[in-house]
């Protein structure tokens, strides 16, 4: 995610970085490179110019009153501060208010707006503690219902269908009535796509929205289409004055103009980002966090509020409390790792650290390392993961047959557990405090990944 965009505003701060003081010639060359990167991230070229002129007025605004300061680090300020405000300065909430609340969701198809009903359906579920209706108002595309069926029935949400009925209106109707009488907090209304913006799906998504009158409207885009899914977003926004946008598809290879343009053009705020098909990679839209993500900075704040949800503090106690007495055992080691894998896709969650993005830049992060953990410790007995010092050479063998990993894979993890268990324990009456997952956890397969040719 922006990693061209990150490489380019890089190399940018490199033009300046070197300087000793900030002058007009400096901050001229810096800025053509900005306003390079922001255009080759597929940025309108408009939007990059204005965004670079108030970077150039503040940067030669401080070029007499902070004569001490590093003009690297100032321009790296200054662009981080204009991109938050570029992408709408501070987060937007959604209106769930209501009896129900009413959510609106529109977009073409393609773009993972059914996906993303079942991701925000789970989000309200689970961290707003709501009780979600989703409703399926898409009755053209194939199969739509059904998939929208079966994301309600991953995450024990009911579905809203009418599968004999056409008309998307009189089922969003009859839907309201239903969780009015169901006792649902939100209602979902998963309206339907179109390959491309036509007449028939403005005219309907226009009729449901008088129909049902949401307390919020939310647009649903494909980041990766780039300044193509600006025009869209204006195209919806005139039609139906959304409230706010989706911007999913955020772990592809998107070049970021999207995320960058859509608030400024449209003058609507993002409010999720979606990445992955996970039905919890649902992220609320923090624009200085992502401004902080785009230069590199990682965002540890959203790692830490990831980490809270999943933190289970009796939990941590039973656990530092077999460290001290040096029986940490596979099982303890199995539950860790399942809060690890709660949090999401693990390569995200690694950028989030400051300077990892950049550091892991040429590295495959393979999840199914977890995976192959989790198979080799299901493959021992109850009596095995409660004792691991019972790992004989049989008892790996037979391990290894099971899992459908080699001895060699079997003996390199046992080792690494063994190391780490006796690394914590020398520790655990020191500095280690409250323990999350730890660090050398001894994946097969050398690790998280492996360095791509």
């Amino acid at each position: 995610m922006f990693e061209s965009l990150s490489d380019r505003l890089e190399s940018a701060f490199k033009v300046i970085s070197g300087s000793n003081k900030i002058t007009e010639l400096n901050v001229a060359e810096s800025i053509k490179e900005i306003r390079r990167a922001l255009v080759a991230a597929d940025v309108n070229y408009k939007i990059a110019k204005e965004f670079t002129d108030k970077i150039k007025d503040k940067a030669l605004g401080t070029e007499n009153v902070l004569k001490n300061v590093n003009p690297g680090q100032l321009m790296v300020k200054i662009v981080m501060d204009e991109l938050t405000e570029l992408m709408g300065g501070q987060s937007v909430g959604i209106n769930v208010k209501g009896h129900p609340g009413v959510i609106l969701v529109a977009g073409l198809q393609g773009s993972g707006k059914t996906t993303f009903c079942g991701k925000l359906a789970k989000f309200l579920k689970e961290k707003r503690q709501l009780s979600p209706l989703l409703v399926a108002c898409d009755v053209y595309r194939p199969a739509a219902i059904d998939q929208l069926g079966v994301l309600g029935e991953s995450i024990k949400v009911p579905v809203y269908k009418e599968v004999e009925n056409k008309n998307p209106v009189e089922i969003a109707l009859n839907a309201l009535k239903h969780a009015k009488g169901h006792g649902h907090h939100v209602v979902i209304v998963d309206t339907a796509g179109r390959l491309a913006v036509d007449e028939a799906m403005m005219a309907e998504v226009e009729a449901i929205k008088k129909a049902i009158n949401p307390t919020e409207s939310l647009f649903v885009v494909d980041s990766m289409t780039g300044q193509d899914a600006v025009n869209t977003a204006q195209a919806f926004n005139e039609r139906i004055n959304y409230d706010g946008v989706v911007l999913t598809k955020l772990d592809g290879d998107t070049r970021g103009g999207a995320a960058l343009s859509i608030q400024y053009t449209v003058g609507k705020p993002i409010k999720f980002v979606s990445m992955g098909e996970k039905l919890d990679a649902l992220d609320v839209f923090y624009p200085d966090r992502m401004a902080q993500r785009i230069l590199g900075m990682g965002d540890i704040v959203s790692l830490v509020e990831k980490a809270q949800m999943e933190f289970d503090e009796e939990e941590a106690k039973r656990v530092e409390k077999k460290i001290k007495q040096n029986k940490f055992d596979f099982n303890d080691f199995l539950g860790q790792m399942q809060q690890i894998k709660k949090m999401g896709d693990l390569k995200g969650l690694l950028n989030m650290i400051p300077g990892m993005g950049k550091a892991l830049k040429d590295v495959d992060i393979d999840d199914k390392a977890l995976v192959r953990v989790e198979a080799i410790i299901q493959s021992m007995t109850p009596k095995e993961r409660k004792d691991p010092d019972l790992l004989n050479l049989n008892r790996k063998k037979r391990i290894a047959r099971g899992c459908g990993q080699t001895l060699e894979q079997i003996n390199l993890f046992v080792k690494n557990f063994n190391d780490m268990r006796k690394f914590m324990h020398q520790m655990s009456n020191s500095n280690m405090g409250k323990m999350g997952m730890p660090g050398g956890m001894g994946l097969p397969k050398g690790g998280f990944g492996k360095p791509r040719r």
